[in-house]
């Protein structure tokens, strides 16, 4: 199984967008010196603020591309506070 996961940090009150298919190891990853040189060093500690449970990697990529383009603090935000968003996602980028 794969997700797409939202990180968010209350330290630069900033959201990160990823695909994995491990989401504990991953936050491990972004709160540690694994990716010190990236753009999430900046926000540590990183907490979950979202995930979305992919049938494949390929839909997780689609859908986390979507969420991106959107560039959207709000829709982000709406993920959490309306659940059918998530579905629409889900059954729009199936495989």
């Amino acid at each position: 199984m794969h997700y797409v996961y939202i990180l968010y940090s209350e330290k630069i009150n900033k959201y990160y967008i990823g695909e994995t298919h491990n989401i504990q190891l991953r936050i491990q990853r972004h709160d540690s010196e694994y990716y010190d040189n990236k753009w999430t060093a900046k926000g540590k500690p990183w907490k979950l603020f979202h995930q979305i449970d992919c049938q494949s990697k390929s839909q997780a990529l689609k859908i986390e591309r979507h969420i991106k383009r959107m560039k959207s603090r709000k829709y982000i935000e709406n993920l959490v506070k309306y659940p059918e968003i998530t579905k629409k996602l889900l059954s729009l980028y199936l495989h």
